[in-house]
């Protein structure tokens, strides 16, 4: 009796360890199988633009090839930049990648890599405006910004000392379109944006003045909850600038 009782319990402790290890497998699998979704705004060249049926830009690349770089998957979600923050703490998105400017106030939900690119904002204006010549020059005048953006916080921050009506808008074409029309006297934008778009098509536009500030931009996986795949963005992040991809990826779309 004493011998079947071993001999049972020796098959139940195998059973229970080789049910450990098919768990601990498939715990494996499924998260080698996950797919990380990715929010980006496709309003927001050289960063990321659609062309056609296919998305580009320098975040989109950079994604790619750190995805690539670190064997994980992705499924980009293109929405609103403003809303891009919100649908990460509604556990929607894993990782945004949106031209995303490092700030204080971001860093209290979201967690970033280390930047990827150097930005800053600058004063935007039509071309054939010889009046403004910098920020200060914009008092009593309508400024165009975009919801959600490092722009908007500093004219809304800045409104009541430089003297200027702040005017929102969802995406850049709109604010654009909003200034080289005559309906707002001047726009905040990230310089490399505005550069590109410039250079791009003839907007009616010019920018004016130094840059306002020395904006990062980072990557962005919501606070505290994934660590890891912080930390994989990184050193892809890493590896790519040590190979070379990250400034082929930056000169394709800058030149620079």
């Amino acid at each position: 009796m004493k011998k079947l009782g071993l001999l049972s319990m020796f098959l139940i402790l195998t059973i229970f360890i080789a049910a450990c290890g098919n768990n601990d497998t498939a715990g494996e699998k499924e998260k080698s199988d996950k797919v990380y979704k990715v929010g980006v705004d496709t309003t927001y060249p050289p960063f990321e633009f659609k062309e056609g049926n296919e998305y580009k830009g320098i975040d989109i690349e950079l994604i790619n090839a750190i995805a690539k770089d670190q064997d994980f998957k992705i499924e980009l979600s293109p929405m609103d930049f403003g809303g891009i923050i919100p649908a990460m703490q509604a556990n929607q998105l894993d990782v945004a990648i949106a031209g995303m400017s490092i700030t204080d106030e971001r860093k209290k939900v979201v967690d970033f890599s280390t930047p990827y690119f150097n930005a800053g904002l600058t004063v935007v204006v039509k071309k054939d405006n010889t009046t403004t010549k910098s920020v200060d020059d914009l008092k009593g005048k309508t400024v165009a910004v975009k919801k959600g953006t490092t722009g908007a916080k500093y004219a809304q921050d800045n409104s009541a000392k430089l003297g200027i009506k702040v005017v929102q808008f969802n995406d850049s074409p709109a604010m654009f379109q909003e200034v080289a029309n005559g309906n707002a006297d001047a726009l905040i934008e990230d310089y490399p944006v505005i550069s590109y778009a410039i250079a791009q098509k003839d907007l009616g536009l010019k920018t004016v003045g130094d840059r306002l500030n020395g904006d990062k931009y980072g990557i962005a996986v919501l606070k505290g909850q994934d660590k890891d795949l912080l930390e994989k963005i990184n050193k892809g992040l890493a590896n790519l600038k040590k190979d070379g991809t990250y400034d082929k990826i930056i000169k394709s779309y800058l030149g620079e």
